[in-house]
């Protein structure tokens, strides 16, 4: 027969179409040949549903094989209730068939995508290189309708509050922000290129300066950074921007904003998590003491603690030769720890020296004393002040680090996340969201011996601590937030700076001499002085938010075609070598890689 158009999807089907005769395309998910029937798991986007074929009728039916694209026709009926299946939505019913037609047939697949159980032994390299083969799998297929409700639902928010999307171009010049550029070579001008941006920023806040007042997109941006789970060398997030707006205006409508597309998202898929809560605050400062990071898990309540007043006062020479050299001793409680064996305990230990500590030391607690190597070194009055500044309860295990503040909070907080999850404390089903705010400006570069911006350039100081910028920098709080979910960062933003003497002032900070400001940065000066409004915005990332969403630390896993590490793209090949017409063309040759001596 001729192909068919479908009246039905086949994830729609249930007990009320019962009688009713259907036409479905999909996939032939799975195929089995019992002899006197021939049963196939029916597969579309929406779903799977059983189809029942008379060998007699069809004899060609038997040589059906998996993923064979298919076109049928049949009446709706309802199975016998010891063969429903209460794991499929439409698992009451099957299609008895009157007719089909293969629409196309397929070679043997290079992994078997209908058994979720082997796929787990496929390596992802050759996942990808056949991701057009992955995405039909019902679970990755999920991911990306995940990923497209998520998109629409942050559509319908902004447009709802008066928002005007915008496209910004792909093509500008280049202006590092923390990682290289990815670069375009511009052929009427051999030697001279675009670059791929990084960021919408100085875009958006030229939006502000042309009076659109609040703006989005859904925004392609690229960062040619070393690869990690979590990033990809091009990612997309919702990028966003007012005028006339104060920290508490941004803060508002980006959690309005994420409560509601994240409770829609739960609640259109069915997913095992609960709703969102409105968003704890805390200080950058507060963040690190209490947590050792900028990104704290809020899963589970396991503060950091400080013990430099009772370790300095303590007869343990390891503890007292660390503050003496301007160091801090602070800790961390592992709930039940103490029934840790000395090997499990040295395994911590060895955790921690991976992330630079220099040992790590510990104390159980036990039958209300502590116990441990290093309890003698503490009197009766050090350790009830031990027991009030830790929290400790009978069972526990403090574990200590002797560092510098920044160097020991870069350890605690991975020991924390490590202690949380051999706990059992950082539950999938709860989505902690908090804001950090009152980021420092700037930080000390010591390899560079300058000063550095802890988000980017354009960040708007505190107006109260402007005052330092000459005598003080690292003082100046700057007017920027983040959003932290379950120890990742989901999104960044801040309040912009809008006057021209302010930000040249804040690039004079930065190293940048005035003519690299005109060079670099003429643009954005020259429209600070034609009356730009008050503004500012954040940027949440689209990948790492379907990802919480979708239970995966692999940011590959929500992207329909992802890059491995390097940017490697298997499927494509690329990147790959162009002709030699190509560099002709664009002015360009290749330097020979300089020999090594020796």
């Amino acid at each position: 027969m001729a192909f068919v158009q479908r009246t039905h999807s086949c994830g729609e089907l249930r007990s009320e179409h019962a009688g009713k005769t259907v036409t479905l395309n999909g996939w032939a998910h799975r195929v089995r040949d019992l002899g006197g029937v021939i049963f196939v798991d029916l597969r579309d986007r929406s779903g799977i549903v059983q189809v029942v074929l008379d060998p007699q009728q069809f004899p060609a039916a038997s040589d059906l094989k998996s993923e064979t694209c298919l076109s049928l026709s049949g009446e709706v009926r309802m199975r016998d209730e010891s063969t429903r299946n209460t794991k499929m939505a439409t698992g009451e019913i099957e299609i008895k068939t009157s007719s089909y037609e293969v629409l196309s047939p397929s070679r043997p697949l290079p992994f078997p995508i209908s058994d979720e159980e082997q796929m787990k032994t496929v390596g992802e390299e050759i996942r990808i290189k056949y991701r057009y083969i992955d995405l039909r799998r019902p679970s990755v297929m999920q991911k990306m309708m995940m990923r497209s409700s998520v998109v629409r639902r942050m559509r319908s928010f902004l447009d709802s509050r008066d928002f005007l999307e915008v496209e910004t171009p792909m093509f500008t010049r280049s202006t590092p922000e923390g990682a290289r550029d990815y670069l375009v070579p511009y052929r009427l001008k051999p030697g001279q290129f675009y670059a791929l941006p990084q960021s919408p920023q100085q875009y958006k806040q030229l939006l502000m300066v042309g009076g659109i007042e609040r703006y989005y997109q859904i925004a392609k941006c690229f960062r040619d950074e070393s690869q990690r789970a979590d990033r990809q060398p091009e990612f997309t997030q919702l990028d966003l921007e007012m005028s006339f707006v104060t920290q508490e205006d941004v803060l508002n409508l980006a959690e309005g904003l994420l409560m509601d597309v994240i409770n829609g998202v739960i609640d259109e898929f069915g997913l095992d998590k609960e709703h969102v809560k409105p968003f704890r605050r805390l200080t950058y400062d507060e963040s690190m003491l209490l947590y050792g990071c900028d990104k704290p898990d809020l899963r589970f309540d396991l503060p950091l603690f400080d013990i430099s007043a009772i370790a300095a006062e303590s007869d343990f020479g390891v503890f007292k030769g660390a503050i003496a050299g301007g160091a801090c001793v602070r800790g961390v409680r592992f709930p039940g720890g103490s029934k840790l064996s000395r090997k499990e305990v040295g395994e911590l230990e060895s955790f921690c020296k991976e992330f630079g500590a220099k040992g790590m030391a510990s104390l159980s607690y036990e039958e209300g004393e502590f116990k441990g190597s290093i309890a003698k070194f503490f009197s009766p009055d050090l350790q009830a002040r031990l027991k009030e500044v830790s929290g400790v309860e009978e069972g526990d295990l403090l574990c200590f680090i002797a560092d510098t503040y920044m160097a020991g909070s870069n350890v605690l907080y991975r020991l924390r996340n490590e202690i949380g999850d051999r706990c059992g404390l950082r539950d999938p089903r709860v989505l902690s969201f908090c804001w950090v705010v009152d980021f420092p400006l700037v930080e000390w570069n010591e390899d560079e011996n300058r000063w550095d911006a802890v988000h980017h350039p354009f960040t708007g100081p505190k107006d109260e601590d402007l005052i330092y910028i000459d005598s003080d920098p690292g003082r100046i709080r700057a007017d920027c937030y983040d959003v932290v979910c379950n120890g990742l960062e989901l999104a960044s933003g801040s309040i912009r700076i809008h006057r021209p003497d302010i930000q040249a002032k804040v690039f004079s900070l930065l190293g940048i001499d005035e003519a690299t400001q005109r060079s670099r940065f003429g643009h954005m000066l020259d429209a600070f002085s034609f009356g730009p409004p008050p503004h500012g915005g954040i940027a949440p990332g689209i990948d790492r938010l379907v990802m919480i969403l979708a239970d995966t630390e692999n940011i590959r896993e929500v992207m329909a075609f992802p890059k491995l590490g390097g940017g490697y793209d298997p499927m494509m090949d690329a990147p790959s070598d162009v002709d030699e017409a190509q560099w002709v063309e664009l002015g360009l040759m290749m330097r020979p890689t300089p020999k090594k001596e020796g």
